[in-house]
């Protein structure tokens, strides 16, 4: 079924369907929207129908999902919400849990789902290739390895054509922070304050975001510098971002002058005369910051820092984990929107819509100098099922021109969530391109400070219970996260907003009493 199509049903069925939920599709419980009831006339947003029908849960009860969960798994609590969801199944950007209950995806596994959960295309070709082979290691030759080489090298421009499959991001930057150094000769590497570019004990050194720090010792050579965050920064004006909403700080730059990107290339090359040595390896960068909470640069920025990194003997890291294959919608790629080509890409979540896959994209020049200093090997990464998964997700992204969807529904969304900054105080902004969006909750807008982590976890939670799933981050865990999957429509945008909207009521009226 195409997107357009999906797109006319889904609208069609707003206009007719009847103000209860269809039955084909479960929606939340009973019990629990007579307990939502009792907050407010504002807090039931109707929920869209979808066309699909989750099979029944019949496996663990969730109080023993719970009691394995606190004696055998990861020991700090990680699961998102006071009473953790049980996850039983998906379908495009719905998920359902063990009793039923749907929700609207609109974090995407951590920004990775990229055409949907389950997707009946990319299910196939899985089930397909799972039944003939998935397994070699790159001591053999398989085609679906090499077909997908050759479809992910054609949609990136020269000289980024050597490609070298992970299984993870955090992999695949551990990898192009050795070729940046095998390839310089140089030690030093530069990222930004706030960065995130993955959690082994390698990457950790250029990750910057304070909860996945360790007391233990990091990566030498790391070196953080300011992020040219216009919105909390020190400078920033209401024409620095690529976005279709700015921020409410005034701006008295000239059209073709932006202030604030000269004072952060000041700070940047200041950490280049201060913090590195002459010669330097490297400079990682996200061209949105995800974990940070979707932080956007001023326009021009990594242009002029990009040129003064190589002047310096390093090489440019683009991390496209959360920003690449057409989230951002305006370009195929993040780097592409800051009108630069970076000497390595770094990919992984939505590469494979959350089978675990990444890879690193070089030139021939950069990938020949690794090869002089290391043999370079994976035993899993560029499997035949992981290649394959791949392949189909780049044909699905084309066929259901879920690029352009990210670009319309997204800008759509974006001015929808900008009349909540506008309605709302403690909606101090609304930032991003696509459909990476970022929602930044402060005490006020005059002060900027975040607003308390326990008040933003309560709104989150009001937007659980109403069926809306969204992220949270930030240095302060005060942004609300938003990247859904890219098969999403406008009638569902709708549907988030007014629960978003009804989540800031209730905290209004909490707030009041």
């Amino acid at each position: 079924m195409t997107l357009a199509w999906r797109h006319l049903q889904r609208a069609l069925r707003l206009e007719t369907s009847s103000p209860r939920i269809p039955k084909m599709c479960p929606s939340l419980s009973r019990a629990f929207w007579t307990s939502v009831t009792k907050l407010g006339v504002h807090t039931k947003p109707r929920m869209p129908p979808c066309d699909f029908i989750p099979e029944k849960y019949q496996s663990l009860a969730y109080q023993r999902v719970l009691e394995i969960n606190n004696r055998h798994l990861y020991p700090p609590r990680t699961a998102y919400f006071a009473e953790p969801l049980l996850l039983h199944q998906g379908h495009m950007e719905w998920l359902f849990d063990h009793e039923g209950n749907r929700y609207l995806d609109f974090f995407s596994g951590i920004v990775t789902v990229g055409v949907g959960h389950c997707h009946p295309k990319v299910n196939a070709v899985a089930q397909k290739q799972l039944g003939r082979l998935w397994h070699t290691s790159p001591i053999f030759f398989n085609l679906p390895i090499h077909e997908y080489a050759e479809k992910l090298s054609a949609i990136l421009p020269e000289p980024l054509k050597v490609i070298f499959f992970t299984n993870s991001g955090s992999e695949a930057n551990d990898l192009a922070m050795l070729m940046a150094r095998a390839h310089s000769t140089n030690i030093d590497i530069i990222s930004f304050r706030g960065a995130y570019h993955g959690g082994s004990p390698y990457i950790l050194g250029l990750t910057n975001v304070g909860y996945f720090k360790m007391e233990l010792p990091g990566a030498a050579g790391c070196e953080s510098t300011m992020c040219p965050d216009v919105f909390r920064g020190p400078w920033g004006g209401s024409h620095c971002r690529d976005s279709p909403v700015q921020t409410i700080r005034k701006c008295s730059c000239a059209p073709d002058c932006c202030q604030a990107k000269d004072q952060y290339i000041e700070q940047f090359k200041d950490t280049l005369s201060t913090a590195v040595a002459k010669s330097i390896a490297g400079f990682f960068v996200e061209p949105i910051q995800g974990v940070s909470g979707i932080v956007q640069y001023p326009k021009g920025f990594l242009k002029e820092a990009f040129k003064l990194v190589r002047e310096r003997g390093g090489v440019c890291i683009s991390d496209e984990v959360q920003t690449g294959f057409g989230r951002l919608g305006s370009h195929y790629w993040g780097f592409q929107t800051h009108d630069v080509v970076p000497d390595i890409v770094t990919l992984a979540k939505g590469i494979g819509n959350g089978f675990p896959m990444g890879a690193v994209v070089t030139t021939p020049e950069i990938a020949k100098s690794l090869a002089k200093r290391r043999f370079c090997f994976s035993t899993f990464g560029g499997n035949p099922l992981a290649c394959a998964i791949g392949s189909a997700v780049l044909e699905v992204i084309k066929e259901e021109n879920l690029q352009e969807n990210s670009q319309e529904v997204g800008t759509y969304m974006l001015l929808e969530l900008a009349k909540l900054r506008d309605e709302f105080e403690i909606v101090g902004d609304v930032r991003g391109k696509g459909l990476m969006i970022g929602i930044e909750m402060v005490k006020d807008k005059m002060s900027r400070q975040p607003l308390p982590p326990e008040e933003v976890s309560q709104i989150h939670e009001d937007c659980k219970h109403m069926g809306l799933l969204v992220g949270k981050s930030g240095i302060f865990s005060q942004t609300f996260r938003i990247a859904p999957p890219m098969c999403i429509t406008k009638p569902e945008v709708d549907f988030a907003v007014e629960v978003f909207r009804s989540a800031l009521i209730q905290h209004m009226e909490r707030k009041a009493k």
